[in-house]
């Protein structure tokens, strides 16, 4: 089976010397949806710093998180593990037993893990072990006081705790009530406090290998924005004429226009960051032995929580299993190996990010991890042994989406609903990346074969699944359901009459 041929390199070490290791920065930004920059396609967002990223290394147009939610996928990326092994399967702080689940929903969510644990092998564990000094910043979730980054690997922890957000009193401007991050002056904003940690780390650690985890709180909610930034998207929507439009995902409405000036605020803020991290290695003549690794952890909000941002032409958004909620955007620059200008279409995914940096950094691991390494394709020695990629989420997260599970082999992409198990959807995403022609009917052979692929997936990482919820009432109001910004009624599914 393909998962069985996937890279194992537990005790496994590569010699480097410090003198070749490459120095790593590895943004994650927080809902962050992949048509959100200017070099995916965004003319509303302004992201020249990402946009020159880009253009200086690698676009990859198929980068995948390991979940359509938070906590999963930041344990995928820091663990190189699907989160069904770790445990890790929904945002931590929702309702870990199906005891307390308390809305009307036809299924029970699973149980699952509320922290990663000590006994998982972490970037910043194996990171160090490979001689470098590790920083982390911003956004951990990973788990309570005790689980923080600097219990799992990280020499340096600036603002990583346990919340999902930056819900201090001051929200993303000080005070920021951050037990990991003291105050600073007032007015600062936490993105630009936090680059500003990351380029003081840089700098002291200038003349040995260092490994920098950048984890942006930005763009998740709370929408709040610099108010310069955000008169100024104001103008530039009134400029261009754009207004807030709908379609329907059920039981969710789901915006379709990028307009929203608060969260353009916020998204361009994320950029200034990133740029003065980049200028900082400019500086110090660092950016041709450094990788770059830029990414989300799940896709766009574009069904709840203010719908700030559409992923179009990719469906759904966070919390769902079509495009638009797991293919992400995924930048990488390493001048001293990487082409630039380069568009990459190999599909990779967040546990690919622990196999590529163990690689390039000659780390080892003594767990056994589901990721690829990159660096060939990095370097231009060939392509990934063809894989499937999939995904299980056993959960109803704020945002609409139900539990599912979901395989990706080629250009074809099967989604199962747990809710209806015997009706499965079937999508070419080269010839249908909006996903909005179920195939199933037509391809009965084809369902078949990646139907069984998934169960034998979901069979071999040990997945949880979702139970019965036997005071589900189909009379009551669907417990998924969720009122839009302006409370107008219900718009209608695009492309669909009524």
């Amino acid at each position: 089976m393909f998962w069985k041929s996937l890279l194992f390199l537990g005790c496994l070490s590569v010699a480097v010397s410090a003198a070749e290791k490459p120095n790593v920065v590895f943004f994650l930004v927080d809902d962050l949806g992949q048509r959100d920059l200017g070099c995916y396609g965004s003319t509303f967002y302004e992201t020249p710093n990402v946009d020159r990223l880009a253009k200086e290394g690698a676009l990859f147009t198929n980068g995948y998180a390991a979940c359509p939610v938070c906590s999963p996928s930041r344990a995928a990326v820091q663990t190189g593990r699907w989160p069904q092994r770790t445990g890790v399967t929904d945002y931590i702080g929702s309702p870990l037993k199906p005891e307390g689940w308390k809305r009307n929903t036809i299924l029970l969510p699973a149980p699952y893990s509320d922290r990663l644990a000590h006994e998982e092998v972490t970037l910043g564990e194996m990171m160090k072990d490979a001689g470098y000094a590790t920083f982390f910043a911003g956004k951990w979730h990973l788990g309570p006081e005790g689980w923080f980054p600097e219990n799992q690997g990280y020499d340096i922890n600036k603002g990583g705790i346990d919340r999902g957000g930056p819900y201090g009193p001051g929200k993303y401007f000080v005070p920021y009530g951050n037990p990991r991050l003291p105050d600073g002056p007032q007015g600062e904003h936490l993105p630009d406090r936090l680059a500003t940690e990351a380029c003081q780390f840089i700098d002291a650690n200038k003349a040995k290998p260092f490994f920098a985890f950048f984890s942006f709180y930005s763009v998740h909610t709370p929408l709040q924005s610099r108010s310069d930034l955000q008169a100024k998207y104001e103008a530039k929507r009134q400029k261009l004429g754009l207004e807030a439009k709908w379609g329907r995902e059920e039981p969710r409405d789901v915006r379709l226009v990028q307009e929203h000036a608060v969260y353009a605020g916020m998204v361009e803020a994320m950029d200034l960051a990133v740029g003065k991290v980049l200028a900082k290695l400019d500086e110090l003549g660092l950016d041709k032995n450094t990788l770059v690794i830029f990414t989300s952890d799940n896709g766009g909000l574009s069904t709840s929580e203010g719908w700030p941002t559409s992923n179009l032409p990719l469906r759904g958004g966070k919390g769902w299993l079509y495009e638009g909620g797991i293919r992400e955007p995924l930048v990488m620059r390493w001048p001293a190996v990487l082409k630039s200008g380069q568009t990459i279409e190999t599909p990779v995914c967040g546990p690919d990010y622990f196999a590529t940096l163990m690689d390039v950094a000659g780390g080892k691991t003594s767990a056994k991890i589901d990721g690829m390494s990159l660096r060939p394709v990095l370097e231009g020695k060939g392509d990934l042994p063809e894989r499937a990629l999939c995904w299980h989420y056993p959960h109803y997260g704020n945002q609409g989406g139900a539990p599912g599970a979901a395989i990706r082999r080629g250009d074809w992409k099967l989604v199962l609903w747990y809710e209806k198990p015997d009706a499965p959807e079937l999508y070419n995403l080269r010839d249908d990346i909006g996903e909005k022609n179920d195939l199933a009917a037509k391809e009965p052979g084809r369902v078949k074969t990646l139907h069984a692929e998934l169960q034998a997936w979901l069979k071999d990482v040990g997945a949880v699944m979702p139970g019965r919820n036997a005071a589900f009432d189909p009379a009551k109001p669907d417990g998924r359901e969720a009122k839009r910004p302006d409370g107008k009624a219900k718009a209608k599914r695009p492309g669909k009459k009524q």
